[in-house]
């Protein structure tokens, strides 16, 4: 896997550049946005990890630039910030996953490595129905009608699990722990901003299709009224 890391302080990223490469991971750095956008134009990669705080250009103004030229490479974003209004902004961007500072190592390989198997292309799978949506994994891609709109990896997963439940509630944990992949890291305080996205995905192409919540007991989709 070919990873672009984007991280402005010096001692972290050559720590972090030297960690991944001792998992066997390909790695380029870039100091700040206006060189990871350089790289991003240059090269491709399997993941980008990206921080927020960076000089010259930040780092979900480089997400946005990416994503509004099709780059599609799954995005961890690296913040300080830890307000759940920051974390929906990043993934209402385009990110894939965030990562709070400061971070334990052994989270930010298992978030490389649930991506990294998520990235790879579907195959032999239809379209999934649920009301008004069509979901199509192979293009991680949600439609109502004639709109559609793009899903990130977790979105998809999420999505996926609500609509096989047909209706029926799914907890939080149990969400989560699917999404996740690694149980030590599957909380629901990670879920909600993903919740909030996809809410506004759906909301965004015209769908009845609404996700509902009870209080301590989880999630499931209904189709709200005409």
């Amino acid at each position: 896997m070919k990873i672009l890391l984007v991280e402005d302080t010096h001692q972290l990223n050559k720590a972090l550049t030297a960690l991944l490469r001792r998992n066997s991971y390909t790695v380029d750095s870039a100091l700040d946005g206006e060189e990871a956008l350089l790289f991003i134009r240059d090269y491709q990669y399997d993941l980008i990890i990206l921080d927020i705080m960076l000089p010259k250009i930040d780092g979900l103004e480089v997400l946005k630039r990416a994503r509004r030229n099709k780059v599609n490479t799954p995005v961890i974003l690296l913040t300080a910030k830890t307000s759940v209004e920051d974390k929906v902004l990043g993934l209402d961007l385009g990110a894939d996953d965030y990562l709070p500072k400061p971070f334990n190592i052994d989270e930010l390989l298992a978030r490389i490595r649930a991506l990294g198997r998520r990235s790879k292309p579907y195959e032999d799978k239809n379209e999934i129905v649920f009301g008004d949506l069509v979901i199509n994994e192979n293009t991680s891609s949600c439609k109502c009608g004639d709109k559609s709109v793009m899903l990130s990896s977790k979105e998809l997963q999420i999505l996926i699990l609500l609509v096989n439940a047909k209706g029926s509630i799914v907890s939080a944990e149990k969400i989560a722990e699917k999404a996740w992949d690694e149980e030590a890291y599957s909380t629901s305080e990670n879920l909600w901003p993903f919740i909030s996205t996809i809410r506004k995905k759906l909301d965004s192409i015209g769908s009845k299709t609404i996700i509902k919540s009870l209080r301590y007991q989880g999630y499931y989709l209904e189709m709200k009224d005409a």
